[in-house]
């Protein structure tokens, strides 16, 4: 394995010096340097805190900024961060109003979410949390609470944001969260495994000439193995289980994010794209405000996410609003 790194069980503090130091309006936070801040968080705001393992940049780091989250608590990578950094990012994005903890749908994560949000609120910072469950591979519609989320929390991060920026109380930037998951779904293909720098080698295969349909973020098996096909035929597939499973009906508007998974040249992000699209527009679907490239990334894993957020009127207001941070601007 050849990569740029230095100590191989450091690579995530060595990845944190480099991204305080490149962002001018993101400083370390808490006491361990697992907590990035932003600097100009608004007072009087209801907080926004995320987190996750390291290894899916630009989330969750990327999404630190304007009417974004203001702190993040970061684990290894493909960890969960511990209770103590999410208890530091809750102090640091509290500013008397409560923090809202918005996160994908991981077990370590929800443990220590809740570990961390009973100490902060012995402290006196009232903490809520809404979880991402994007995912449809990862557990049938019967039981989609169970769904992990992937891609669909950019889409819960820039509206809740947006409802906090403009002034939304706690309990109100937790119920746009929450009407966000409701009508985002996401479907990942892995053409490639990916390598976790401290172990050196992939921790699973996909055999060449095939391509696995459903995969996870962290390599979870997928809902099947296909023989490689075309984008066209791909991107077919993706969109109709995302169909099935949330079905989009003529007239409908939605937001689409096509994001690569570390390894996926841009070109074929685009061309996925294009047919994921001409999949929409096929059945009288209108696009609003799509997005291409790396969001939400697995280290150096080939293929591709596809997220589809079902508008309307409230949702598609709020996704508009701007919003300024190192994944993306909105303006």
């Amino acid at each position: 394995m050849q990569r740029l790194v230095n100590e191989k069980d450091h690579v995530v503090e060595d990845m944190l010096e480099g991204y305080v130091q490149a962002k001018s309006y993101i400083e370390y936070g808490g006491s361990e340097k697992r907590v990035v801040k932003y600097t100009d968080i608004p007072q009087g705001k209801v907080g926004l805190v995320s987190g996750g393992g390291s290894g899916h940049e630009p989330a969750f780091l990327g999404y630190i900024g304007k009417n974004m989250l203001d702190a993040v608590a970061i684990g290894e990578v493909f960890s969960s961060p511990t209770a103590n950094a999410f208890l530091d990012a809750f102090r640091e994005a509290n500013h008397e109003n409560g923090v809202a903890c918005l996160f994908g749908n991981y077990a370590g994560d929800n443990m220590n979410v809740k570990m961390a949000k009973a100490m902060a609120e012995d402290e006196g910072i009232q903490v809520r949390y809404v979880t991402a469950n994007d995912d449809i591979s990862s557990s049938p519609k019967e039981t989609k609470e169970k769904r992990h989320g992937i891609a669909g929390g950019v889409y819960m991060w820039k509206i809740a944001g947006a409802a906090a920026a403009q002034g939304a109380d706690l309990d109100e930037v937790c119920r746009i969260a929450e009407k966000t998951v409701e009508h985002t779904r996401s479907i990942c293909i892995g053409l490639a495994p990916c390598t976790i720098p401290d172990v050196g080698h992939p921790n699973f295969t996909i055999q060449e000439g095939t391509y696995e349909f459903g995969i996870g973020h962290h390599g979870e098996p997928g809902m099947d193995i296909r023989p490689m096909a075309s984008a066209k035929e791909i991107a077919g597939e993706m969109m109709n289980a995302i169909h099935e499973d949330y079905e989009l009906m003529e007239g409908d508007e939605v937001s689409i994010i096509v994001s690569g998974l570390g390894a996926t040249p841009l070109m074929e992000q685009y061309i996925l794209y294009k047919e994921a699209v001409d999949w929409l527009k096929e059945r009288g679907i209108r696009i609003h405000h799509p997005l291409v490239g790396n969001y939400v990334t697995s280290l150096d894993m080939n293929g591709a996410a596809i997220t589809v957020l079902k508008l309307d009127e409230e949702l598609k207001k709020l996704l508009d609003v701007p919003a300024i941070c190192a994944a993306f601007q909105f303006i």
